[in-house]
């Protein structure tokens, strides 16, 4: 029985101390905005279950370590902003799957991405006929965009594609 009240105080702790850190770092904390901030909010998950799970270190520790690792992101995404060179390192480029309903196979391969698997994207995204799809990027972040509308509808603009590999 004691365990169990170890396990919800530094549960409740450490989830305080992350709302906390949140709140003070604000909306970009968690938001898969680059691979590099899906890549601290992973670890800050793996940290916050290590403090739960991990009852023989203390928890100071896991607080230091989610407090670190809230500093790197602000200063990584801090200076991010201000180099394109880090940019460019922390981060990977978005790649253009499909366009104008054409899919693009050498790039899929790149990634490992499969023909079904680009279908079953497109099923999620309502994409209902292949040409009414106007692109399809895997971004940075690992997601899928898909950008879809009538066949005589616009053109996906330069601007909204402009750091898309083709």
């Amino acid at each position: 029985m004691i365990e169990f009240f170890d396990i919800f105080w530094r549960a409740t702790l450490v989830v305080a101390v992350v709302v906390a850190l949140t709140r003070l770092h604000g909306l970009r904390s968690f938001s898969k905005m680059s691979g590099f901030d899906f890549a601290i909010t992973v670890s800050i998950g793996s940290v916050l279950a290590g403090a739960v799970t991990t009852l023989k270190t203390d928890v100071h520790i896991y607080i230091m370590a989610l407090a670190s690792l809230f500093i790197i992101q602000i200063t990584i995404s801090q200076l991010r902003v201000r180099s394109s060179r880090l940019h460019s390192l922390t981060d990977n480029t978005p790649l253009l799957l499909m366009e104008d309903g054409e899919m693009m196979p050498e790039n899929m391969r790149t990634i490992g991405l499969t023909a079904d698997d680009l279908h079953a994207k497109l099923r999620e995204a309502n994409a209902y006929n292949l040409d009414h799809v106007r692109a399809v990027v895997m971004e940075s972040t690992g997601d899928v965009s898909v950008l879809h509308g009538p066949k005589d509808g616009p053109k996906v603009s330069s601007e909204v594609m402009q750091d898309v590999r083709r």
